[in-house]
C-alpha cells in the first residue's frame, strides 16, 4: 500500500516514498523473509484459486454450465445488460488492480512484483466480506496507458479496487476511471486510510467534547492518503481554513510556489506558519501520513489541550505512543500498528464498503458512503464488545475510551454494521441501481455470510421478538453471562433474570463496564428470595419417595443454582432457563430433571444442528440416550422431526447404520429396522426410512439405487444408533467437513431449558437463550 507521501520535516533529507494505512491484519507481528517465502510457496503457490460455485459432476452439469445451456443467459444479457448481475458472478466480483509503482513501503518495483500484495488483498476481500476478487497487474507506468487498459474491463466486474499506485498519477487514474466507468472505482491507499482515521476522529472528538466544526487540524503528508484524509474530514464538516496541510517543504499556504501541484493548491490556506512546529501550536488534531520521526515530543508539547494524534506512517509511526506519553498525559494516540491501541487498519473499511456498494449495484463510492462507513465504525467502537473480540486481545476486553476508539479487524459485527450504512447512503445519494427495501433483513443476511448460524437463528430471533420471554440465566455471576443477559435485552428478546448474589453480580458488571441497572435486567438471589419455601415444597413433593428429606430439598433450592433456576421456571415465575457455563452437560441435565419432567407423550433428547457448506442436517441423539432401544429410536425420530419443522425444515429422517436395507447383515441394525416398523404403526406425518448407511442417506445418486426408499430427497434428519456414534460423527463433521454445530439442543422437557457448553461465549449464551425462549420442544 501507500504512494509517495511528502511530509513536513525540519530539514532532514529522506526518501519521498513510504507507507501508510497498512492492510495487514496483524501489522507489527514478527515474520522472517524465509517464513513468508515458504508460506507463499507451499502447496498450491500463491494465495488464491478459482472454485466452481455450481456442480460439475455429470454431463448434464457441463451442458448447463457451458454449451448449450450457456446460450440462454447470453441472450438474456444481450437483451438486458443489467441481468448480468443475475446470471453471472459480476455482482460479487472485484478487480484488485495495480501497476506496482508504490508497493507497500518498497517503492516502484513494477507490476509483476506487486502480485503477492494484490493476491493478499483479494484474500482479505473474501475473508472479511465474502467478496470474490481477482488480482490484475497492469504493466503500465504511464497514467493514460493504465487508464486505457482498465476502462475496458468494466463488463467483467462489479467494482475496481486500485492499489499501490504512486501519486500524483493515482489521482489522475482514479478520477478518469470514475468518469468513464459505471461501477465503483476506489483507490484504497487514499480513501481507506481516510475512512478509518475519520472513524477514530469522530470518537476522539466525542471523548474530548469537541465540535468538529471548531477543531484545528494539521496533516503532515501531502500525498495520496494525506490529501484524501483532509478532503474527507472537510466533507464531514471541518472548515477549510481550519486545516493546514504540510509536505516536505512545510505548510501549504496561499501564494506558495515551490513544490506545488493542483491537488496541493486546492488545500492552501492563509497562515503565517512556515514549519510543522509552528503549524501545530495550539492545534487540536495531528494527522501523520508521512515518516518515522516527523513529529517530535517538542511539537506535541505545543499542541492544545487533550491533543488527538494519529501517527499513521508504517511500519514506524511519526511518533510512538510512549514518546507522546512522556510529554502529554492527556493525548489520544492512534497508529497504523497492531501492537499499539487504536490501529488505523484499512481492512476495517474496503471489504465492507465494497460489500454495501455491490449489494445495491452502486455506480460509484461517493463521499456520503465514505462518511457513512466512518460513522458506522465509530458507533461500533462505542458498543460493548463480544467475547470473540476479547479473545483477539488475549482475553483483555477492550472498552470504548482513549485506548479503544477504532474497532478491531476480527469483530464479527463489522459485516452487519458497515455495509448497511454504506448501502443506505448509496440509496439516499442516488447512486444505487438496486435499492434494498429492508435493511434490517439485509444486515441479518450479511451476518449469515460470516456465521452460518445467523440465517438459521434469524427465524428464532424474529419469532421471540414478537413474543418476548422471561429467561433465567443461571450462572449470573459470570462475566460472559452478564454480557449475554444485556445482549438478550438489547435484542428485544425479553427479560433476563440473573441468578446469583446481588453484590457480586453488580461488582463484576462494574469491573467489566457493563450497565445492568436498566429495564429488562433482574437479579435474583436464592438466599433472599421470598419463593424459596414454595420451591422447596414443590421439590419435596417430587422427591420425597426417592429418599429425600424436606431439609435436603430446602438445601438444594438454597444452594444449587440449577435447582433454584429450574424451580423458577417450573413454578411459572419465568418462561425458560439456560445453564452450563460452569458445569458439565450431564450434571446440569440431572439437576434440571429433579425439578422438570418430560412433556407428556414426549422423550427428552439432544439434537445437534450441523450447518454444512451446502445443506443443514439435524443429528440425534447427541446428549441423552447411550444405547437407545427401538422404541426410543422412534421417539427420538419424532422429537427431531418436530425440531426440524419448528426451524422451517421439512423433515426427511434416516435411521443410520453401518448397513443399508439389510446388507451386510448384523444384529446391530435390528433396532433401527424395528424403529421404522414402530413409526409405521404410529402413522407419523413425516418422511422416514432405514436402516441405511450415511452415504446413501445423504447422496441422492446412491439413494437412487434403492427405488423402494421412501425418502423423496437426501435425508436432513439423521438418527444415530447410539450416543457414541452421534457424538463422533458430529465432531468429525466439524473438524474434517468444516461444519458449524449448534447444540446439543435439549428438547422434550415440559419447560424449555437449554444447556450450554462449558465456557460458552456471550454470543453462544444469547443464541441458546433465544432458543430456550423459542421453545423448540413445544
Amino acid at each position: 500500500m501507500g504512494g509517495p507521501v511528502p511530509a513536513c520535516t525540519t530539514g532532514a533529507s529522506r526518501p519521498e516514498e513510504y507507507t501508510v494505512g497498512d492492510d495487514n491484519v496483524k501489522a507489527g507481528v514478527s515474520v522472517t523473509d524465509e517464513e513468508a517465502l515458504i508460506f507463499h510457496q507451499k502447496g498450491r503457490p500463491g494465495k488464491i484459486e478459482i472454485v466452481a460455485s455450481k456442480p460439475m459432476a455429470t454431463q448434464r452439469d457441463l451442458s448447463l454450465a457451458y454449451s448449450p445451456g450457456v446460450a440462454a443467459p447470453v441472450r438474456a444479457i444481450a437483451e438486458d445488460p443489467s441481468t448480468a448481475f443475475d446470471y453471472t458472478a459480476r455482482g460479487n466480483l472485484v478487480a484488485v488492480i495495480s501497476n506496482g509503482s508504490a508497493i507497500l513501503g518498497l517503492g516502484n518495483l513494477g507490476a509483476l512484483a506487486s502480485k503477492p500484495v494484490m493476491e493478499g488483498k483479494a484474500v482479505l476481500f473474501k475473508r472479511f466480506a465474502d467478496i470474490d476478487s481477482i488480482d490484475l497487474e497492469v504493466d503500465a507506468q504511464d497514467a493514460d496507458v493504465f487508464i486505457e487498459a482498465v476502462r475496458h474491463l468494466g463488463p467483467s466486474f462489479g467494482g475496481i479496487n486500485l492499489e499501490d499506485i504512486k501519486a500524483p498519477e493515482c489521482f489522475i487514474i482514479e478520477q478518469k476511471l470514475k468518469e468513464v466507468m459505471d461501477i465503483p472505482v476506489f483507490h484504497d491507499d487514499q480513501h481507506g486510510t481516510a475512512i478509518i482515521a475519520a472513524a477514530g476522529l469522530f470518537n476522539a472528538l466525542h471523548l474530548t467534547n469537541r465540535n468538529i466544526k471548531d477543531i484545528k487540524l494539521v496533516c503532515n503528508g501531502a500525498g495520496a492518503a494525506g490529501i484524501a484524509c483532509i478532503e474527507l474530514i472537510k466533507a464531514m464538516g471541518v472548515p477549510h481554513e481550519n486545516v493546514i496541510l504540510c509536505d516536505t517543504k512545510g505548510p501549504i499556504y496561499q501564494g506558495r510556489k515551490e513544490g506545488m501541484n493542483q491537488w496541493k493548491s486546492a488545500h492552501a490556506v492563509k497562515t503565517d506558519a512556515r514549519s510543522l512546529e509552528e503549524a501545530l501550536k495550539g492545534a487540536d488534531v495531528f494527522f501523520g501520513v508521512s515518516v518515522k520521526g516527523a513529529l517530535t515530543p517538542e511539537m506535541v508539547a505545543v499542541m492544545g489541550p487533550n491533543p488527538i494524534i494519529f501517527a499513521m506512517a508504517n511500519p514506524d509511526p511519526e511518533i510512538t505512543p510512549e514518546e507522546v506519553q512522556a510529554v502529554r498525559d492527556d493525548a489520544i494516540v492512534a497508529t497504523g500498528r497492531s501492537d499499539y491501541p487504536n490501529q488505523v487498519n484499512n481492512v476495517l473499511g474496503f471489504p465492507y464498503i465494497f460489500r454495501g456498494a455491490l449489494d445495491v449495484r452502486a455506480t460509484e463510492i461517493n463521499d456520503a458512503m465514505k462518511i457513512a462507513a466512518a460513522r458506522a465504525l465509530a458507533d461500533l467502537a462505542r458498543e460493548d464488545v463480544p467475547d470473540e473480540v476479547a479473545h483477539a486481545y488475549q482475553g483483555n476486553r477492550p472498552k470504548f475510551g482513549p485506548d479503544y476508539i477504532i474497532p478491531v479487524p476480527f469483530d464479527p459485527r463489522l459485516i452487519s454494521s458497515i455495509p448497511p450504512a454504506v448501502a443506505r447512503a448509496a440509496m439516499e445519494s442516488g447512486v444505487a441501481r438496486r435499492p434494498l427495501v429492508d435493511l434490517q433483513s439485509y444486515a441479518q443476511q450479511l451476518s449469515a455470510r460470516r456465521d452460518p448460524l445467523a440465517s438459521t437463528l434469524q427465524r428464532v430471533y424474529s419469532r421471540v421478538r414478537r413474543n418476548p420471554r422471561r429467561v433465567v440465566f443461571t450462572e449470573g455471576e459470570e462475566e460472559q453471562v452478564i454480557r449475554a443477559a444485556v445482549s438478550f435485552v438489547n435484542e428485544e428478546l425479553g427479560t433476563a433474570v440473573l441468578v446469583g448474589r446481588d453484590d457480586k453480580i453488580r461488582r463484576r458488571a462494574e469491573e467489566a463496564g457493563i450497565e445492568i441497572n436498566r429495564p429488562g435486567i433482574e437479579l435474583v438471589n436464592a438466599r433472599l428470595s421470598t419463593r424459596v419455601e414454595d420451591y422447596a415444597d414443590n421439590l419435596y413433593r417430587r422427591l420425597q419417595r426417592k429418599g429425600y428429606l424436606y431439609r435436603d430439598c430446602l438445601r438444594m433450592v438454597n444452594s444449587d443454582r440449577n435447582i433454584f433456576a429450574a424451580s423458577i421456571v417450573a413454578m411459572g415465575d419465568a418462561d425458560a432457563m439456560v445453564s452450563g457455563v460452569t458445569r458439565n452437560y450431564s450434571v446440569v441435565l440431572e439437576d434440571v430433571q429433579k425439578v422438570i419432567d418430560p412433556r407428556p407423550g414426549h422423550r427428552v433428547v439432544g439434537v445437534t444442528i450441523a450447518l454444512c457448506k451446502d445443506r443443514t442436517v439435524l443429528v440425534t441423539d447427541t446428549a441423552v440416550h447411550d444405547m437407545p432401544t427401538a422404541e426410543e429410536l422412534a421417539d427420538i425420530a419424532e422429537e427431531a422431526s418436530g425440531v426440524a419443522r419448528k426451524l422451517g425444515i421439512e423433515p426427511r429422517v434416516a435411521m443410520l447404520a453401518y448397513s443399508t436395507f439389510g446388507h451386510p447383515e448384523g444384529e446391530r441394525s435390528d433396532n433401527l429396522r424395528d424403529a421404522v416398523r414402530i413409526l409405521d404403526r404410529r402413522r407419523v406425518d413425516f418422511e422416514y426410512d432405514g436402516e441405511m448407511a450415511a452415504d446413501v442417506a445423504l447422496n441422492g445418486d446412491l439413494m437412487a439405487a434403492y427405488p423402494f426408499c421412501r425418502l423423496s430427497e437426501p435425508a436432513n434428519v439423521l438418527v444415530m444408533p447410539a450416543f457414541h456414534a452421534a457424538s463422533i460423527s458430529t465432531k468429525m463433521l466439524q473438524e474434517l467437513g468444516g461444519a458449524t454445530l449448534l447444540g446439543p439442543l435439549l428438547v422434550g422437557l415440559d419447560k424449555p431449558v437449554q444447556i450450554l457448553p462449558l465456557g460458552a461465549t456471550d454470543v453462544e449464551i444469547v443464541n441458546m437463550a433465544a432458543l430456550a425462549a423459542y421453545n423448540l420442544g413445544s
